[in-house]
């Protein structure tokens, strides 16, 4: 199994960029995907949820209203798609692949990309 993040960078404070974490190695159609960003000398946190069924996503109230994620589960990928970006977003963003079984979990995670958010 393998995941990858891709599509951070650099961007200014208001702008917009587009994440995407594109699994294989697995059936996405069956796994929850979530994303979670660590900033500069903070804990690692959850940030959104695109849940197996496609439609029931979840958001921390940081990015609530600016952050939105989506799948493609032909091309096996979910995306975080940011708008409105501050500076306060910077961090490596990670996601994982999540089953969920009576009493345990499969759970891959992919390494990260960078997002930095500077004039």
């Amino acid at each position: 199994v393998q995941v990858v993040e891709s599509g951070g960078g650099l961007v200014r404070p208001g702008g917009s960029l587009n994440l995407s974490c594109t699994v294989s190695g697995l059936d996405i159609s069956v796994h929850d995907v979530r994303w979670y960003r660590q900033g500069p000398g903070e804990e690692r946190v959850w940030i959104a949820e695109n849940d197996m069924d496609g439609v029931t996503t979840d958001y921390a109230a940081s990015v609530k209203g600016r952050f939105t994620t989506s799948r493609d589960n032909v091309k096996s990928t979910v995306y975080l798609h940011m708008t409105n970006l501050k500076a306060e977003d910077t961090a490596v963003y990670t996601c994982n692949a999540v089953r969920m079984y009576t009493g345990y979990a499969d759970v891959y995670w992919g390494q990260g990309t960078q997002v930095t958010v500077a004039p």
